[in-house]
Parts: C-alpha cells; sequence; structure tokens
C-alpha cells in the first residue's frame, strides 16, 4: 500500500469512527466494512458499502467522504468533488473532510496539469 493509500485511510478512520450516530450498529459496521476494503485496495467494494449506509442514512457526512476519497483513488474527479461537496455542507466544522477536500483540490489540480502537458 502506498504513502498517500495510508495517508487518505488515516484520515477516513477517525472521521467515521468519530461521526456514527446511535443509528449506529448497522451503519458503522458497513462504513468499517468499506474502510477495511478500501485498505485492501478493494474501492469497488467500499463504495458498495459506503452506498448502502447512504441508502439508509443520506445525510451521512462519512459516508460522502469516505466516497468522495474512493472515487478519487479510482480518478472519478467529478462524482468525488460532488461527494465532498455534500459532506461539507452535512459537516462544515469537520476539520477531517475540510482537509481532505483541500487536498483533494491540489491532487485535481495537478491532475489536469499533468493532462494538459501530455496534449
Amino acid at each position: 500500500m502506498n504513502k498517500k493509500t495510508i495517508l487518505f485511510l488515516l484520515l477516513i478512520t477517525p472521521l467515521a469512527t468519530l461521526l456514527t450516530g446511535c443509528n449506529g450498529s448497522l451503519q458503522q459496521g458497513q462504513l468499517q466494512f468499506g474502510i477495511k476494503a478500501a485498505q485492501k485496495d478493494l474501492w469497488d467494494e467500499a463504495i458498495f458499502r459506503w452506498n448502502k449506509v447512504l441508502q439508509s442514512d443520506p445525510n451521512s457526512a462519512p459516508a460522502h467522504n469516505n466516497l468522495a476519497v474512493a472515487y478519487e483513488k479510482k480518478g472519478l474527479w467529478e462524482e468525488a468533488e460532488k461527494e465532498y461537496e455534500i459532506a461539507l455542507k452535512l459537516s462544515p466544522g469537520n476539520s477531517y473532510i475540510k482537509s481532505n477536500y483541500e487536498k483533494f483540490k491540489t491532487r485535481h489540480e495537478d491532475n489536469k496539469k499533468d493532462k494538459d502537458e501530455k496534449n
């Protein structure tokens, strides 16, 4: 696992743990299952699990943040940006989400520049 993936996971895990409410054990289980899948680079499985959380709680900021990270890892930049923005609207004071989004914007700009340079 590369350093960026480990950093993502270090940012995701506390967020999922801190923000999951008493609606809890099923959603918490899905969030944690998704994190474990992501740790194994099983991003499609992680996305599936976090979408399951959103089916029962569309206002889960951790699930939206985690989806954003997964979409970013898969190179789905527009989807990632949408999920980050939703997560920020749901939890505007959350420093983990803010940090993830700021880093995303930098990586996204770098990715755009790389593509432009190749063309």
